[in-house]
């Protein structure tokens, strides 16, 4: 029977901010490396000019530990930030990859140091590093993905409804597995799931997930595991491949960079595969049914958008997202 695929998409309806000052003058292209100006990790710096006022907002991006080649969320996150830098006049952009835990508080401090207007901070891990610098910092706007902080005047969150798209994802799962539509798969009914930390961004993908599937095929079994690492490759596909050795011909990983490595384990042992946060069937065309997928890209853009109109609002309540899906 034809594969089937799923695309989730989630849609922010509203995301507000508060503005701070923005530097003046263009600011110059740059690459700098691994612990230059203060960071710890790779920078890099891009401008798009200056605005009919003769001001540029400046961005920077913090990414956690799985780095911009995570094919996920750090990566969305990094597109919605260039894309803003491309269609908006007056936005200059600069991203530090985090090459360890420690690094979070002083990558974000060297952007509240150097007069950044905004500082992005990606992913749920950093949530104390941003409490910590923010409060520091109180003149420079954070955005925090996957996290919501309340309380700090020049802090916003984006948050998403994972458990939905994972739902969808699970659905799509537990009907293929219940009538065996797709080939190869096996009579076991088994699914695998990969997580990378227990953590509430990736737990609630989970949940999401492991209801959809047991709604279609309530004789369904859902494997799971945790790997500890959103970055090591080799480890995803260690666990990925324990998985399918117990009979799980779809494998769910919910762990960034250490996904990519279970996705290809899963094309390696010709079964299959779901991905998360945007959509991973380049990565292995044959194997990857459906992806589950969350907005980072368009919730970093508008916070963006929201700082340089002077319509930035930090402490707010969870913005609301709304979750489509067509097959």
């Amino acid at each position: 029977m034809k594969q089937r695929f799923l695309t989730v998409a989630a849609s922010m309806l509203a995301l507000t901010a508060l503005v701070t000052g923005c530097g003046t003058g263009a600011a110059s292209n740059q690459s700098t490396t691994t612990g230059s100006n203060g960071t710890n990790g790779t920078t890099t710096s891009n401008s798009s000019g200056t605005t009919t006022a003769g001001k540029t907002i400046k961005i920077g991006l913090v990414t956690d530990t799985g780095g911009l080649n995570d094919n996920g969320f750090n990566h969305l996150a990094y597109v919605g930030m260039t894309n803003a830098q491309h269609q908006l006049n007056g936005v200059s952009t600069s991203v530090v990859q985090s090459q360890s835990e420690s690094d979070y508080v002083p990558n974000l401090s060297h952007f509240a140091q150097n007069g950044y207007n905004l500082v992005i901070a990606v992913g749920y891990l950093m949530e104390d590093a941003v409490k910590q610098v923010a409060k520091e910092y109180p003149k420079t706007d954070f955005l925090i993905i996957d996290d919501n902080i309340t309380g700090i005047p020049n802090v916003a969150s984006a948050i998403f409804q994972s458990e939905q798209a994972g739902y969808l994802a699970g659905v799509v799962a537990g009907l293929v597995q219940k009538n065996h539509e797709l080939k190869g798969l096996n009579t076991k009914n088994v699914v695998g799931v990969i997580g990378g930390q227990d953590i509430p961004p990736v737990d609630t993908y989970i949940a999401g997930f492991q209801q959809g599937f047991k709604k279609e095929d309530p004789n369904g079994k859902v494997l799971l595991q945790y790997t500890n690492s959103f970055s090591d490759e080799a480890l995803g596909s260690q666990y990925a491949q324990n998985e399918i050795s117990q009979g799980a011909d779809i494998i769910f990983p919910v762990a960034g960079g250490c996904g990519i490595g279970a996705i290809n384990a899963a094309n390696s042992a010709k079964v299959y595969a779901i991905g998360v946060d945007t959509n991973q069937a380049y990565l292995a065309p044959k194997s990857v049914i459906t992806s589950a997928t969350k907005g980072v890209d368009t919730a970093v853009f508008d916070t963006i958008k929201a700082v340089q109109s002077g319509t930035f609002k930090g402490a707010s309540p969870p913005s609301i997202w709304q979750i489509t899906a067509s097959v």
